[in-house]
């Protein structure tokens, strides 16, 4: 069963007429006049253009219109529509009770992890230390000099080998006595988990 391509070809071929002559002819476009005895739907206009071609050229090669078109509905592929399963729907954000739960554990997991965090740093960590007194090369008369200063709550100071009392605050004094050949002061800072900071402050003892 021969195709609209090829009956409409092998009327051209009878007649003997060119692409071009037959363009001529039906004022349609040789490459279409081509593209349509190839059957090549996709490089041609839509259905509705095409049916005026064949018939057109139906009438310039003497071929009944009538048997042309029905094979033309016939061969010619039906259109393919992008059917979406589902329709486009614009999401909308809508606060739930679930999400609620969902957003508190979360708040809740990332409180824990970071105080664990806070609380792994500073247990690792050398502990804070401040020394307000002495100053550094600071002149002392006397035989004792004043030490004094802040530090975490829970670490143990010794200053030049001697223990000294930490308060609730951090804060820690303590006098410490000193002969002419005293050079320096050492302040030592000892975590719970034995880390250490030292301050050392150079004193001239006149």
């Amino acid at each position: 069963m021969k195709k609209i391509g090829q009956i409409l070809k092998d009327a051209r071929v009878k007649k003997r007429l060119s692409f071009r002559k037959l363009e001529e002819t039906t004022k349609i476009k040789a490459a279409f006049i081509e593209s349509v005895e190839e059957e090549k739907w996709e490089a041609l206009p839509s259905f509705s253009t095409v049916l005026g071609f064949v018939k057109s050229l139906s009438a310039a090669l003497e071929v009944d219109e009538k048997m042309a078109i029905a094979v033309l509905k016939r061969d010619y592929p039906p259109k393919v529509l992008n059917i979406n399963p589902k329709p486009d729907v614009i999401s909308r954000f809508a606060w739930n009770p679930k999400l609620t739960f969902t957003v508190g554990i979360g708040a809740v997991v990332i409180i824990i992890l970071g105080y664990l965090a806070f609380q792994y740093t500073k247990f690792v960590s050398p502990p804070g230390l401040v020394v307000n007194s002495p100053k550094e090369n600071q002149v002392v008369n006397g035989n004792s000099v004043l030490v004094f200063g802040s530090t975490d709550p829970d670490v143990k100071i010794t200053v030049n080998n001697q223990p000294v009392l930490v308060d609730q605050d951090g804060k820690f004094s303590v006098s410490i006595g000193i002969t002419q050949i005293t050079k320096e002061i050492d302040i030592i800072a000892t975590s719970r988990s034995g880390k250490e900071r030292v301050i050392s402050r150079k004193i001239m003892v006149q």
